[in-house]
């Protein structure tokens, strides 16, 4: 994972300046592509650098949030980047420069082959992995940008016809901001503590109170990812009368694990008594709060007999 970094961002740098130089856009685009291919492959050994960190006093989670800050920077400035590339390619379809072609060929091949040896080097790995997965996709994606850069200075040196660079570029953007919109997406949403895509907390509810023996009811569910692919969840769960407690527990516990993937759970038991409101969810906190002003007043007032008739 390191050493494929290490060349696709190098290679990178070497697209970006090639392009620049060479006039074509599509280079540049392409250099763009490279970067989410670097930020991936980066990510991912970042997760598994720093994942074997232990927790401390002041982190308890540890360095595992660091990638999905990591990834939430890449995707604003893909973002950024891809507004850029595609005000350069109107401007050129406006008024079209001159686009080396040679260079550009020389460029995109060396691209394309760096982007093959990095991909049979990712494929040693766990495939099944969603680190390495994801990095194969980006370079897969990457691969077809060299490929249109490729037919891009191809057509530019038999044909003159140089709207091709920035039509290209467009579209391999258009590769990127899908990229970048969906990184932007996962990462806001555990940034924002969202419930992770692939939990539906009504059907973990439901799956609970159906195959657990001994659970009555299961109440103030929160679940959350503390980075990608590392769900976290907390709830209440109040038992049926005579239930062992402690084996309850454990096979909730089993069965998050199980089938939702949820490793690291906390689990409070409610004895009884009125239902708890839980503090973080407001509306339950304002509905069940008393009335102010003239109706809190009257609140314990006894009602008016309602007249026969």
């Amino acid at each position: 994972m390191l050493f494929g970094f290490l060349l696709t961002f190098g290679f990178m740098i070497v697209e970006g300046v090639g392009g620049l130089l060479s006039g074509s856009l599509a280079l540049v685009a392409d250099a763009g592509h490279m970067l989410t291919d670097s930020a991936a492959l980066a990510l991912a050994w970042a997760g598994f650098h720093f994942g074997q960190r232990k927790s401390d006093d002041r982190r308890t989670f540890g360095y595992m949030r660091f990638e999905i800050l990591a990834g939430f920077i890449n995707a604003v400035a893909l973002i950024l980047l891809i507004i850029w590339i595609a005000y350069e390619a109107v401007m050129r379809l406006i008024a079209p420069e001159t686009v080396l072609a040679g260079p550009m060929l020389a460029i995109a091949v060396i691209g394309l082959l760096v982007n093959i040896g990095v991909f049979f080097m990712l494929r040693q790995g766990d495939q099944e992995h969603v680190n390495i997965r994801g990095a194969l996709l980006h370079v897969l994606g990457d691969l077809l940008g060299s490929v249109a850069a490729i037919v891009a200075a191809i057509a530019i040196y038999f044909t003159g016809w140089t709207p091709i660079d920035p039509i290209l570029s467009v579209l391999l953007s258009a590769i990127i901001l899908r990229s970048a919109w969906v990184l932007l997406k996962n990462t806001l949403n555990i940034l924002m503590e969202g419930t992770p895509g692939d939990i539906v907390p009504e059907d973990l509810v439901d799956t609970l109170k159906q195959e657990v023996e001994g659970v009555a009811s299961v109440e103030h569910v929160h679940v959350w990812s503390i980075t990608s692919g590392q769900p976290l969840a907390t709830m209440n769960i109040r038992l049926d009368e005579g239930a062992d407690a402690s084996t309850a527990v454990t096979r909730v516990k089993a069965l998050l694990a199980e089938r939702f993937g949820i490793d690291h759970s906390t689990i409070e038991i409610d004895f009884g008594g009125p239902p708890a409101v839980c503090p973080l969810d407001e509306r339950e906190a304002a509905r069940d709060k008393p009335a102010h002003g003239h109706d809190a007043a009257h609140e314990n007032e006894p009602s008016a007999p309602v007249p026969a008739g």
